[in-house]
């Protein structure tokens, strides 16, 4: 398995718990390294151009002190309603409004992934599709209430309660809206 990268030290520059625990379910052995990175993005970038945009500027955070034998995985996720952008909420009402705005429809998601190496970068991004059921008001607030979902694009994560009551399906990889595309990711390691 991915015996092309073993003179490689594998740093996952993300602080998500679900990224992490996707790496080491494809068996992926890592350090966690992170660095504050600006999010903000020029206002022209589009959907899959922006996670791109994203994840090259985390990636680019490392630039400078990465050595040889490393290899840094970096990655960005948002969701897309209609023309609108939707990531992480900055509080309750904020979570309140997307979970509404999300309520019965269809929205992208979007993760861009950076693999960089002291001499190359690749990048990648995918997209899926997600299903809401018309949510009521008390719904939400109990998710939002107990689950706190404020360091998640669009305020909800797939792999909890929400994502096991109120998706009716999804069109594309579920462990993109995790996050990180797993396969596609993969697939991309074994050829760098």
């Amino acid at each position: 398995m991915l015996n092309n990268l073993n003179q490689y030290k594998i740093i996952l520059a993300s602080r998500s718990p679900r990224r992490q625990q996707l790496l080491q379910m494809m068996g992926l052995q890592f350090e966690v390294r992170t660095k504050e990175t600006d999010e903000s993005f020029p206002s022209h970038l589009k959907r899959e151009q922006v996670v791109m945009h994203l994840a090259l500027k985390k990636a680019l955070a490392f630039e400078e002190e990465i050595k040889e034998n490393e290899l840094i995985i970096t990655a960005d996720t948002i969701v897309v309603f209609g023309d609108d952008v939707i990531n992480k909420p900055e509080d309750r009402a904020d979570a309140i409004r997307m979970l509404q705005k999300l309520s019965g429809n269809m929205h992208e998601v979007f993760t861009g992934v950076c693999i960089m190496s002291s001499i190359k970068k690749e990048l990648l991004n995918v997209r899926s599709e997600v299903y809401f059921k018309p949510i009521n008001i008390s719904d939400v607030e109990y998710y939002i209430d107990n689950f706190k979902p404020y360091d998640k694009a669009g305020a909800y994560g797939i792999q909890d309660w929400f994502g096991l009551t109120c998706i009716q399906k999804i069109n594309g990889s579920f462990y993109n809206v995790m996050g990180m595309p797993t396969k596609e990711l993969y697939d991309y390691l074994q050829k760098f």
